[in-house]
């Protein structure tokens, strides 16, 4: 009965964890270029009161044996990249990937962060950052004077200004992907940070070598489906309720016991 109470206890945070989880993943449902995160469990040491395979008094083998689970615990928030709605916004400076891959963005440490948050704007410099001002890698810089912007599926930058028939290519784009991009750390504000489990960044030109595509004009949407993380929700719910329950059962019976006289 002692057993049940600990393993019903680890059941109990676990769920208390899926729950948090899944509410964080509600409260970004909103948030651009935002990625689901899913908690994934193992179950713990097992106590083995028969060994599978041993023979029992009359000599005859034991063909299953007697083990005892001994609860679950939190093994890993493993975030999914899977693409999410493409939202026409119109803005100019509002870019999508289509596929795989990530935006580089230089934060102020120097060092080169990834998103796919595509909601870019420029600062006083004429500089393409994000939401923050940080910088998007390699940096590019749109004229004073320029009339509209143009980007391609393949990154190029181009701008129209007074007095020119054609277009003036500003500067490129180039996108990064990883070889395990569930590994990569995440920073907060949608940048992610590469790690030994993500592997390497390989950098490219858009639409070639597994990179997705540019969409100008919109923006990728967060990839929550709100029904799906309102069924874990209620999932997770009911099983830490259901544990709480054990614990109480688990109680009753240890007072039962106690209350035995001889």
């Amino acid at each position: 009965m002692m057993r049940a109470l600990h393993t019903a206890a680890s059941g109990m945070m676990a769920q208390q964890t899926n729950v948090d989880v899944t509410s964080n993943n509600l409260a970004n449902v909103n948030t651009v270029g935002f990625k689901k995160s899913r908690a994934d469990f193992n179950d713990l040491l097992y106590q083995t009161l028969a060994m599978a395979g041993a023979q029992d008094a009359t000599g005859n083998q034991v063909p299953t044996g007697i083990q005892i689970g001994l609860g679950s615990r939190l093994a890993a928030t493993q975030k999914l990249f899977g693409q999410g709605p493409l939202l026409a916004t119109g803005n100019s400076l509002d870019l999508a990937i289509e596929g795989d891959g990530f935006f580089q963005i230089l934060d102020a440490n120097g060092t080169t962060n990834y998103t796919r948050s595509g909601s870019f704007k420029l600062d006083a410099n004429g500089r393409i950052v994000n939401s923050m001002g940080l910088p998007m890698e390699p940096e590019v810089t749109i004229p004073a004077d320029t009339i509209s912007i143009s980007i391609s599926p393949d990154g190029t930058v181009s701008v129209i200004q007074p007095g020119a028939a054609t277009p003036t290519q500003v500067g490129t784009i180039t996108m990064a992907r990883f070889p395990n991009p569930g590994g990569l750390q995440a920073m907060g504000e949608g940048l992610f940070r590469e790690t030994d489990a993500s592997g390497l960044a390989t950098t490219g030109t858009p639409g070639l070598d597994g990179l997705g595509n540019i969409i100008q004009g919109y923006a990728e949407g967060s990839n929550v489906e709100v029904v799906e993380e309102m069924v874990n929700l209620i999932t997770a719910q009911r099983a830490y309720e259901t544990n709480s329950k054990a614990i109480k059962t688990a109680d009753e019976m240890l007072q039962e016991a106690n209350s035995l006289r001889r």
